[in-house]
């Protein structure tokens, strides 16, 4: 598997323009500083389980929310860790999650609270 490139852009929702949306984005998005740190001392602490399992909720939830492009990352996340067997590669889980972390913070950087 190979890394996924890194973007800067911000990332919007695509529903952030549905007035039915714009409280459940704002707490959504308010939640993913704590998945990011959440993230981070998975990976620090080798708890594979747990990150794959928060990779599994991010995909689900960011699908939800209109981040597809989220949603698509965090399942490579969940396949890396999935797929590699009792052992997955680290450099692949590592990278998979520095993908993960960076379009969360995207999501962050692109979204305007109501």
């Amino acid at each position: 598997m190979e890394p996924q490139a890194q973007h800067t852009s911000p990332l919007r929702s695509d529903l952030a323009d549905d007035p039915d949306m714009v409280e459940l984005l704002d707490f959504f998005v308010a939640e993913l500083g704590e998945r990011i740190a959440s993230l981070q001392s998975h990976l620090d602490a080798q708890r594979l389980g747990d990150l794959r399992t928060l990779a599994h909720q991010l995909k689900g939830a960011a699908g939800g929310y209109g981040y597809p492009d989220l949603s698509r990352i965090a399942g490579t996340l969940e396949a890396s860790i999935t797929e590699g067997g009792p052992e997955p590669d680290p450099t692949t889980v590592k990278h998979a999650v520095d993908a993960l972390v960076d379009v969360c913070r995207r999501a962050i950087a692109g979204h305007q609270p109501a």
